[in-house]
C-alpha cells in the first residue's frame, strides 16, 4: 500500500476515530465510504469498513499497531486484497499476505480479493478422484475424494492436528498444494507446524498462513479467507489444493467477539445471527472443478464429545461428512482415535474403486458385529465359536488400524494387508508379533519398487475383494515370502 498523505490526496476525504471499542473504531467524515473498502490511518494502521451508519463507519483494525481517538483516517477506494502467487509456496504468511517467517519478500504475487462470490453449478465436476490420508482407518472406512469438504471434529488433544499433518504428507508427496491456516494459534504451535513440514522436506509444495492469539480480532478473522483465496489462486492453474482450516471454532469466537463489540444482537450461544451464513459462503468456495480442486477440511472442537454444539452442527450440515475423534477412543489407546460408526462420508465412496467399495462394506459390516459381540461379552455370556472367531479377528483388524502418528501408509498395501487378515494368513499370529510382521510388508512395499509394482498390479487386477481374499489364501507367498523368510 501507498502512504496516508498519498490516499489523502488521491481521495480527498478526511475522516477522524470518534471512538476505539478494541478492535472496531468508529469513523466520521467519510462520507463516500462502502462496505469492505480499506481504510488507512496517519499512524500507518489499516482497517476495513465493516458497516455504515449516517453518522460513522464502523472499521474492523486489521493492524498490530494501535491508533488513537482523533487519529485521521483517508480512504483508498480500494476493496480488501491481498498479494498471492507461486512465491508464496514455502512460505509462513499472516492473513495479509506479509512474510513472517524471515525477512525475505515473497516475490511473483498480484492482488486479489479475499471475499467473492462461491462458484455456482456450472464449472463444477462430481468428485471422481480418491484423496488418500496416509491413515488406514479412514482411507479403508471413511474415505474422501478431491474437492470433498470434510468435517475433522473431536475434542482437544484427540489426534485431530497429527492426522492433518498426515494427510498433508501424503498429500505433498502426491504433488498436491498443501495450505494450512492456523487461526489463533500459539507462536510455539505455528513454528511447530513450520518444523514438521520442514523435517519432511515438503514445505516447498505447502504454505502457511498464521495468525496467533496475540494478533487483532480482525486479523484472526481474516485467516481463512485469505488461505481459501491462495487455494482458488493454485486451483485456476489446473492444480489439486489441500486446504486445512484449524479451526473454525476458534474463527466463530472470534467472530462473536467483532459482533458482539460492533453491538449486533446476539443469538444462540451469543453467536450473531449470520455465523451460519459466514462459515457456509467461505467453505462453498471449494471443491471439485473442470480445471483443477479445493480440498477443504475444516476442523472443529467439541466438548466432551459432544457433536450438538451451534458452530459444530452448523459446520455439519455445510460439509459432506465429518470424521470424528473420539476421546473415549483416545482414552483407550487407539491411535488414531477415529470413531467410524459416528463418522461420515457423503461423497468419498464414488471416488473409489469397486474393489474398495466392496472391501468398505464388507469392513464396516464386521465392525458393526464385532463391537456388537463386545458388548455381548460384557454381560459375561459364554462364547461359541463363531463369536471366538469374531472377537480374534476384530483383535488383529484393531492392531492393523493402530498407527503412529507420525507414519503415513499406501492404500494398496492396507489392502492387502487386510485381505490376508480376512484370508487367514496370520490365524495363529497376534499381539506383538502380528503387528511386527504387517510392519514388515509396509516397509517391503515402500523400499521394494518391484514388490510395490507387483502389489499395485494385484490390487488394480482385482475385481472383488472376495476375489483377492480367495487369491491370497491359494497364493499366500506374496505375504508370507516377505515377512518369513
Amino acid at each position: 500500500m501507498k502512504d496516508f498523505d498519498y490516499y489523502l490526496n488521491k481521495i480527498g476525504e478526511i475522516g477522524f476515530v470518534d471512538e476505539i471499542v478494541h478492535s472496531i473504531a468508529y469513523v466520521s467524515g467519510i462520507p463516500s465510504a462502502r462496505p469492505s473498502e480499506v481504510v488507512i490511518f496517519e499512524g500507518g494502521e489499516v482497517g476495513t469498513i465493516l458497516s455504515l451508519s449516517p453518522e460513522s463507519a464502523e472499521v474492523l483494525l486489521l493492524s498490530r499497531q494501535v491508533t488513537k481517538v482523533g487519529n485521521k483516517v483517508a480512504r483508498t477506494g480500494d476493496l480488501f486484497q491481498v498479494a498471492i502467487g507461486s512465491g508464496l509456496l514455502g512460505r509462513v504468511v499472516d492473513p495479509l499476505a506479509k512474510p513472517i517467517d524471515s525477512a525475505i519478500p515473497v516475490k511473483d504475487v498480484h492482488l486479489e480479493p479475499i471475499d467473492t462470490q462461491p462458484h455456482g453449478i456450472i464449472g463444477r465436476e462430481p468428485v471422481k478422484k480418491p484423496l488418500e490420508t496416509g491413515v488406514t482407518l479412514v482411507d479403508l472406512v471413511v474415505p474422501l475424494g478431491k474437492g470433498q469438504r470434510e468435517l475433522i471434529i473431536g475434542d482437544r488433544k484427540t489426534g485431530k492436528t497429527e492426522f492433518l499433518l498426515q494427510t498433508i504428507y501424503s498429500q505433498a508427496t502426491k504433488g498436491t498444494i498443501c495450505i494450512y491456516a492456523l487461526i489463533g494459534q500459539k507462536q510455539v504451535d505455528i513454528k511447530k507446524r513450520q518444523e514438521f513440514l520442514e523435517d519432511k522436506k515438503i514445505m516447498d509444495k505447502c504454505i502457511i498462513v498464521a495468525s496467533s492469539s496475540s494478533d487483532p480480532s480482525g486479523l484472526i478473522y481474516l485467516t481463512p479467507y485469505t488461505s481459501m483465496t491462495i487455494a482458488e489462486h493454485f486451483r485456476d492453474q489446473g492444480l489439486d489444493v489441500l486446504l486445512i482450516l484449524d479451526d473454525m471454532t476458534t474463527h466463530a469466537r472470534y467472530y462473536r467477539e467483532i459482533s458482539l463489540l460492533a453491538r449486533r444482537f446476539p443469538g444462540r450461544d451469543s453467536y450473531p445471527g449470520d455465523i451460519f451464513y459466514i462459515h457456509a459462503r467461505l467453505i462453498e468456495r471449494a471443491g471439485n472443478y473442470k480445471r483443477g480442486s479445493i480440498t477443504c477440511l475444516p476442523a472443529a472442537e467439541s466438548v466432551l464429545g459432544d457433536l450438538s454444539g451451534y458452530v459444530q452442527t452448523n459446520l455439519m450440515a455445510m460439509t459432506d461428512g465429518h470424521v470424528f475423534f473420539d476421546i473415549e477412543l483416545y482414552n483407550q489407546g487407539k491411535r488414531p482415535a477415529v470413531n467410524p460408526e459416528l463418522s461420515v462420508t457423503r461423497v468419498g465412496h464414488q471416488a473409489q474403486t469397486p474393489l474398495q467399495r466392496d472391501l468398505s462394506r464388507e469392513l464396516m459390516s464386521f465392525l458393526v458385529n464385532y463391537q456388537r459381540m463386545q458388548q455381548f461379552m460384557h454381560f459375561g455370556a459364554e462364547a461359541g465359536e463363531t463369536v471366538k472367531s469374531v472377537l480374534r479377528l476384530g483383535a488383529k483388524v484393531d492392531e492393523f488400524f493402530s498407527q503412529r502418528q507420525d507414519e503415513v501408509i499406501a492404500i494398496n498395501v492396507n489392502i492387502l494387508i487386510l485381505a490376508g487378515l480376512w484370508g487367514g494368513i496370520w490365524k495363529e499370529i497376534e499381539g506383538i508379533e502380528l503387528k511386527r510382521e504387517m510392519e514388515q510388508i509396509v516397509l517391503t512395499y515402500q523400499t521394494d519398487p518391484a514388490y510395490k509394482a507387483q502389489v499395485d498390479q494385484l490390487i488394480s487386477s482385482s475385481p472383488s475383494f472376495t476375489e483377492l481374499v480367495q487369491f491370497l489364501r491359494q497364493n499366500d507367498e506374496i505375504i508370507v515370502s516377505k515377512i518369513r523368510r
